[in-house]
């Protein structure tokens, strides 16, 4: 759903705040403090997902013990400072960003990556960085150059699973940066927590692994993937098999899937294999099996081959074979509105080849969708398919160059012709103000959920996502990158109003969904200028902060929240158990438990 990874790389950009996490993750340990004296409140009788008949018997590899897990409450975040050595001339902890992985609190038995991101325009091409820990005379976790992360090329230095933090005792640790030859040195403290503090739904989670006729999907335990295996089997391979019949080919070895916990970009990647997120409170306002659907048309595209296929047709033809990219849509229909004059988004079609991902997200996606449906309509499947899978590079690199030379072989006319009949097509559909309304609603919610993502859970921005790879996790048994990610108040109250934000997407005019996304970006905006008390600039924003505390103090982990007047209902969910609800009331005290 977001991108074709290849295998040279994998996928962020910065904009959150370190100081802003550390406060924000005291604000949430205070509340809880405050709170922690409420009586737990008794498990509602959860309601199971409905069953469904598998497609193909899906055959477990191993089974997992369920466990009972204790009451959720959020986890610390880790303590990070700062400061220069004083040993060199030219400190400049200030000029780089320090992320730890796994993301959250770091525990003594993690394997921790590192990824250490410089200024904008630094020069680090020759450079070479080495980090000691606790003392200057120690030797290296680990040393490397820089280069390129993610598909939107982020200059970098990734330390991969380089500090193994068994046997060390819990507390402070100093980490000790250099960069040579240019002489640059910091230092960052920070704070591992006791082993046995690891919340037992991440200790006790494993991969597992279960075959379908078409697939062989990992996945892992204490999560709600466990849960619902079976009906995602069945998802998964119902999906392959419509997949396979619109492409035209059959599986000669089974796919491969990894089912992730927690969302990366908007919930779908395609490598070697597939990763697909799966989770209750998943803010990507995504059908999943679409999502299952796009990303299995990727890997059967690939299997069929060509010499070079651009990434605007790649990602056109799976929204189109998907028929949609997140939900099911009329793509012409919907790509005409990107004409109308109170949007005018339409983005042309040479710069969108040349820099597919650069583009906005939902608009590339649409119109490249709609011009594979266009292409399809006119030529026929099988002359456009021959035309796709007959594009070579073309001289100075350019894809639009490429598809210009491949259409006029077989079409008779130029990439620019092209567009100006595919243009011509969108403005002969009939006009329609709620196509605009869903166009405009639908690019809000993404860019807003991605602003999200940049300001509180960076590793899951799309374009430098913290992307793994599966095949050596699964050897190591590494989960803690996938499993473990930010979920302070702060985290919870704004996934849970991007949820229902999401969920209002079928209900034009959406003005529950304008409402929420004017909420969260309000939020956003005092978060970026640094304000106090982000959540009280707006009222819908304060209600689902409120909430989120008291279910947390209440030793659950808030889903999905749904207000009627002064009532929420709260789904709530702790590993690999049902959804659960809870009722809570507003009074002249504020919001509490029935």
């Amino acid at each position: 759903m977001d991108c074709i990874i290849h295998l040279s790389f994998y996928h962020h950009q910065v904009l959150y705040n370190t100081a802003m996490r550390r406060v924000l993750s005291m604000i949430s340990i205070l509340i809880l403090v405050s709170l922690a004296c409420q009586t737990l409140l008794p498990s509602a009788t959860p309601t199971p997902l409905p069953s469904a008949t598998p497609t193909a018997s899906p055959t477990r590899t191993s089974a997992p013990t369920s466990t009972p897990l204790p009451s959720a409450t959020p986890l610390p975040s880790p303590t990070i400072t700062a400061t220069p050595l004083p040993s060199l001339a030219v400190p400049v902890a200030e000029e780089f960003t320090v992320r730890f992985h796994p993301d959250d609190a770091l525990y003594v038995g993690d394997l921790v990556s590192l990824e250490i991101i410089p200024d904008q325009g630094a020069q680090l091409s020759d450079a070479q960085l080495s980090v000691q820990v606790d003392s200057t005379e120690a030797v290296p976790i680990g040393a490397t150059s820089f280069g390129a992360w993610g598909i939107a090329g982020r200059e970098q230095a990734t330390l991969m699973w380089t500090w193994d933090t068994s046997g060390l005792a819990a507390g402070e640790h100093t980490l000790y940066f250099t960069i040579q030859p240019q002489a640059l040195a910091w230092t960052e403290t920070i704070t591992l927590l006791p082993q046995e503090a690891l919340p037992v739904q991440y200790a006790q989670a494993t991969w597992e692994t279960v075959q379908t006729t078409c697939c062989e999907i990992h996945y892992i335990t204490n999560t709600a993937a466990e849960r619902d295996i079976q009906l995602l089997s069945s998802m998964i391979e119902e999906q392959a098999q419509q997949a396979a019949a619109e492409m035209g080919t059959a599986f000669d070895e089974r796919v491969v899937i990894t089912i992730l916990p927690r969302l990366l970009g908007h919930g779908g990647f395609t490598s070697n294999e597939i990763s697909v997120s799966y989770l209750d409170r998943n803010y990507a306002a995504n059908d999943w099996e679409r999502v299952v659907h796009h990303e299995m048309v990727h890997v059967l595209d690939g299997r069929l081959g060509g010499d070079m296929r651009p990434t605007m047709l790649i990602e056109g033809l799976a929204v189109y074979a998907s028929g949609g990219h997140y939900k099911p849509e009329p793509l012409m229909q919907r790509a005409a509105a990107l004409l109308d004059e109170s949007l005018n988004w339409y983005l042309p079609l040479r710069p969108l080849a040349d820099d597919f991902y650069a583009s906005q997200h939902e608009i590339g996606y649409l119109q490249a969708g709609a011009l594979v449906e266009y292409l399809v309509q006119t030529y026929g499947w099988e002359a456009f398919s021959t035309f796709y899978r007959d594009i070579h590079a073309a001289p100075g690199g350019k894809q639009s160059d490429a598809i210009d030379e491949a259409l006029q072989r077989h079409f008779s006319l130029s990439f620019t012709q092209m567009e100006q009949n595919f243009l011509a097509a969108l403005k002969a559909m009939p006009a329609s103000q709620d196509w605009v309304s869903d166009v405009r609603i639908t690019v809000t919610l993404f860019d807003t959920m991605r602003r999200y993502q940049e300001l509180f859970d960076p590793s899951a921005y799309f374009r430098t996502a913290w992307l793994m790879d599966n095949d050596q996790m699964r050897q190591r048994g590494i989960i803690a990158d996938y499993l473990r990610h930010p979920h302070t108040p702060e985290n919870l109250a704004l996934e849970t109003m991007l949820v229902a934000a999401g969920e209002d997407l079928d209900a034009a005019p959406y003005p529950v969904a304008t409402q929420l996304l004017d909420s969260v970006n309000a939020v956003l905006d005092r978060v970026e200028a640094g304000a106090e008390a982000p959540f009280e600039a707006n009222r819908m924003a304060a209600d689902y902060y409120a909430v989120v505390q008291v279910v947390l103090a209440a030793g659950y982990e808030p889903q999905k929240i749904n207000f009627d007047g002064n009532e929420a209902v709260v789904q709530v969910a702790q590993g690999n158990q049902p959804l659960a609800s809870l009722l809570l009331d507003k009074t002249g005290a504020g919001w509490a438990l029935k």
